[in-house]
């Protein structure tokens, strides 16, 4: 079986979420953002993407997601999805890292088996402004309308949060739901 893909996108927990993914016992690879699309295609079963710093620093990532693979957008992962697929990205009022409680309004597959409200751990350096056309929102905070969404339908996630860290509510569920939504759907 082909691996999930993490692409690096310079973000400090992108290693985190390589190793989340090996403790499950998911078989995962850390790639650079600047592996060529056509090498993605061929080589895994779905594409993580990773945090980092700057969207102006995120390679192919946009074009990954023309592959018609699964992914899951972490933090600028997130923001590479909405602006790839007519959303917007903004700075975030809030800013840094740290925590925030988030409300689930629609339990997509994604976020199967977490209760209606948790505190996660996420970064509001930049968040999502307007969530894109064939997209739903899935949940939000008290300081970020677009906490997570969600293209069921294309297979493809974002998140806000980190679910890589420790202090993120059961953040593994989110890893293993995304290997159930792989499985699922070869």
């Amino acid at each position: 079986m082909l691996p999930i893909y993490v692409v690096n996108n310079f973000g400090q927990f992108n290693h985190l979420i390589h190793r989340a993914l090996r403790d499950l016992d998911i078989d995962a690879v850390l790639v650079p953002n600047t592996t060529p699309p056509e090498k993605i295609r061929e080589g895994c079963r779905g594409i993580i993407l990773g945090g980092g710093p700057a969207i102006e620093r995120a390679g192919y990532c946009s074009r990954y997601l023309d592959l018609g693979l699964p992914v899951l957008g972490i933090c600028l992962g997130l923001h590479i999805i909405a602006n790839r697929f007519g959303g917007s990205v903004q700075t975030g009022q809030s800013g840094g890292y740290g925590p925030v409680d988030v409300e689930i309004g629609e339990s997509d597959e994604i976020l199967a088996g977490y209760p209606e409200k948790m505190s996660v751990w996420a970064s509001h350096a930049d968040e999502v402004a307007h969530v894109p056309e064939g997209f739903m929102l899935l949940a939000r905070s008290s300081i970020c309308n677009n906490e997570a969404i969600a293209s069921p339908d294309k297979h493809i996630y974002g998140l806000q949060w980190h679910p890589e860290v420790s202090h993120t509510f059961e953040g593994k569920r989110v890893f293993e739901n995304f290997n159930r939504i792989i499985l699922d759907n070869p």
